[in-house]
């Protein structure tokens, strides 16, 4: 793994590049979180975390998030992976936040999990605004549907939506309607259901300047940050 140092050099990078894409869109740098995916890496890219000051982290994976949750302190976990659902007893309670709820089935076993527990979860809605047949997601089409039942799951608190662009590595305008979508549904649901949806997460270190130039609240960076793994 790369040495702390080098890091804290990705991040002030990363933070740099943000701060030149909100200068370019006039949007403020603070209204934009870079999310340390820590996916595939040992428990010290947390800790370099945390050393740095960043106290959120994303993980794909529930079991290595479990794992890694047992060696920290102190760390809020969002989950930014597909969610199985013979995992959600585990995820709910342990995560601040679940990214990828994808599916009415997925809603309902997490409300479950949460009224048995007698917590509030935090989750996002993904959505495939890419339209992409190798990602998760609601269509945009039952998006208000995805929304009526998680607004109507006391247990849940509904904070926005999520997607995953479309990967063509050539062609950054692919990524960047899949945002606008996702940012003119966030507008077109607040406006329907009378919600905010204050965060929109899309967008990784590739396509950072176009998912923020198109309102996204959170980037989700990994290999930016901790490197290529050999």
């Amino acid at each position: 793994m790369i040495s702390y140092e080098e890091f804290s050099s990705n991040l002030n990078d990363l933070r740099l590049k943000v701060s030149k894409a909100c200068e370019g869109c006039g949007r403020k740098p603070e209204e934009v979180v870079l999310l340390p995916v820590t996916k595939n890496w040992p428990v010290d890219a947390v800790e370099y975390c945390q050393k740095a000051g960043v106290f959120r982290v994303g993980e794909n994976k529930v079991q290595e998030a479990l794992s890694k949750q047992a060696q920290t302190d102190g760390v809020s976990w969002e989950l930014i992976g597909h969610l199985q659902s013979n995992k959600v007893n585990q995820v709910v309670g342990a995560f601040a936040r679940i990214q990828t709820l994808d599916s009415i089935k997925l809603i309902k076993k997490v409300q479950a999990a949460s009224e048995r527990i007698d917590c509030k979860t935090s989750i996002l809605l993904q959505i495939n605004a890419g339209n992409d047949p190798a990602k998760f997601g609601f269509s945009m089409e039952d998006s208000k549907f995805a929304l009526d039942e998680a607004l109507s799951s006391s247990h849940l608190r509904v904070e926005g939506l999520m997607t995953i662009a479309p990967y063509v590595p050539d062609d950054l305008s692919v990524a960047q309607n899949t945002f606008a979508k996702l940012a003119d549904l966030r507008e077109a649901l607040s406006a329907s259901h009378g919600v905010e949806l204050k965060d929109l997460s899309m967008g990784m270190s590739d396509d950072l300047a176009e998912a923020i130039a198109c309102g996204s609240t959170m980037i989700r960076v990994g290999s930016a940050l901790f490197g290529q793994r050999s």
